[in-house]
């Protein structure tokens, strides 16, 4: 097959997949071309087409990739929920001061997509909705009397925390994450108060 050369294993969907990550993390998903993936992946416009009709749809795909991901890792968190939010904290702080970090994929795409009904934004959105429920249901079993207000504010802060770290100092993003989310419960949840 032309689109598997020797030490070529991966199916070329994933390969395309993989050659999108990279590129579109490290340089921006509109700064990089359908024919600089092409190339990257090894394999020819025809087969990239049958796999990714448009390059939004690549993107999509990228997007739906990092959330799956991202759940996945989710589904190791800790059962109490205060551990799974310091948890979830730390894992954010840990990425921010990775070398290459350039902020949430999510956020990033949102910046670049701005309509709200662009097939690019609905993607982010399916990943921002699981990931407020996810926040929401913790709190609610920390006992927040409002889990979607707590959620809404934890997220909020989640997000300034990915751009923080990406513009000024991704050293101070985990520990001050924690000390802004225990503020936040602290408001949420009575008992949580100390």
């Amino acid at each position: 097959m032309a689109d598997e050369p020797a030490g070529r294993t991966r199916p070329v969907r994933e390969r395309i997949l993989d050659a999108a990550t990279d590129a579109f993390y490290r340089e921006g998903i509109r700064a990089v071309s359908a024919d600089k993936i092409i190339a990257a992946a090894g394999t020819t416009k025809v087969t990239f087409y049958r796999y990714f009709p448009t390059k939004d749809d690549l993107v999509a795909a990228y997007l739906d990739r990092q959330s799956e991901l991202i759940r996945s890792a989710a589904e190791t968190l800790p059962a109490d929920p205060c551990e799974a939010l310091e948890a979830l904290a730390r894992v954010m702080g840990t990425e921010a001061c990775r070398p290459g970090f350039r902020g949430c994929p999510f956020i990033n795409a949102a910046a670049e997509y701005p309509s709200s009904e662009h097939p690019v934004r609905a993607a982010v959105t399916r990943h921002r909705n699981w990931f407020h429920g996810l926040v929401a249901e913790l709190a609610g079993r920390l006992g927040a009397a409002n889990p979607e207000l707590a959620a809404d504010q934890l997220v909020m802060l989640r997000d300034g925390a990915m751009v923080h770290g990406y513009v000024a100092d991704p050293q101070a993003v985990a520990g001050s994450l924690l000390q802004a989310g225990r503020a936040v419960l602290d408001q949420h949840i009575p008992a949580h108060r100390s």
